[in-house]
């Protein structure tokens, strides 16, 4: 039932991010603002940027499916591997078809307006690899792997700011549509008993002390660039009528990037936790006292 309210949260997020960022004039303004922020100091950055955008690519989601796959039949979790399916076709599916047919980008005369580009398809990739990684992997890596994977896809979405090629609005709902999907196989897995880690000793205290950290150590970074953010963001929609000034782009740049940071964090913190949670071993019913007094 969690699994199923995260999703259907994501959804509702995702459509808000097109609704004030895309369908109105201020947020239209306060988007092409941070695009013109990006150009500061983009020679530099791009260097970087683009080696990180070249590995996203229908071959790399290929191989990744394919690697997933087998990790969850070397694992015998025959289930995992159809879930891990789902995930990655459904979450670039889904955005493919948010982006192309549910949503437009009206013009509304801000300067930048071409064809609607929400939500990111390089930024939905990166996440999708980085969950289905998080979904298969045995139970003692998952923290890392959700690190690794809040790491990768932030690095993605932040990449294609820098190239200009998607808006902060854009990577913040491509994380949020592989955040429902990843819920929903969360879901279907928690349903299944045989897909339930039911042959593996439960989690000693030191793994469990790793895995809140790990899972602490996200949502701190997660809200910190949310503040970040926000006073961004603020400072950006109230000056949305006249954005000219280096400083203010510079603001509206480092705005969209701290969010993409922020959603990262907090969308794998999230995943972490519901995986965890739906994949642990099933507990055992306790024995009647008069079986206890039979065996004693």
């Amino acid at each position: 039932m969690t699994g199923l309210v995260v999703a259907a949260l994501s959804a509702v997020g995702v459509w808000l991010c097109w609704r004030v960022f895309v369908d109105t004039w201020a947020g239209q303004q306060v988007e092409w603002a941070a695009l013109q922020g990006a150009l500061y100091g983009q020679g530099q950055l791009w260097r970087v940027a683009e080696r990180v955008l070249d590995v996203v690519s229908v071959g790399a989601i290929a191989v990744v499916l394919l690697a997933a796959v087998l990790i969850a039949l070397v694992r015998r979790r025959w289930s995992l591997a159809v879930q891990a399916a789902v995930l990655m076709i459904g979450a670039n599916v889904t955005t493919r078809l948010v982006k192309l047919v549910l949503l437009e980008r009206p013009d509304l005369g801000v300067e930048g307006t071409w064809g609607n580009t929400l939500p990111s398809g390089h930024t939905t990739a990166a996440a999708s690899i980085s969950a289905v990684l998080l979904l298969v992997v045995p139970r003692r890596i998952r923290p890392w792997a959700a690190v690794a994977g809040a790491g990768y896809t932030a690095a993605t979405g932040v990449s294609t700011l820098v190239g200009q090629w998607h808006r902060p609005s854009d990577v913040v709902a491509a994380v949020l549509v592989v955040t429902a999907w990843t819920a929903i196989s969360c879901s279907v897995v928690a349903l299944m008993p045989s897909t339930r880690d039911a042959e593996a000793p439960a989690a000693g205290p030191g793994e469990k002390r790793w895995s809140r950290r790990i899972t602490l150590g996200l949502v701190l970074i997660g809200l910190g660039s949310g503040v970040v953010a926000l006073a961004a963001l603020q400072t950006t929609w109230t000056h949305r009528v006249a954005l000219d000034a280096r400083a203010e782009m510079l603001t509206a740049y480092l705005g969209g990037a701290a969010g993409v940071v922020a959603a990262s964090c907090l969308a794998f913190a999230l995943l972490l936790a519901l995986t965890r949670a739906s994949t642990a071993p099933a507990r055992q019913p306790a024995s009647p006292a008069w079986a206890l007094d039979e065996t004693s």
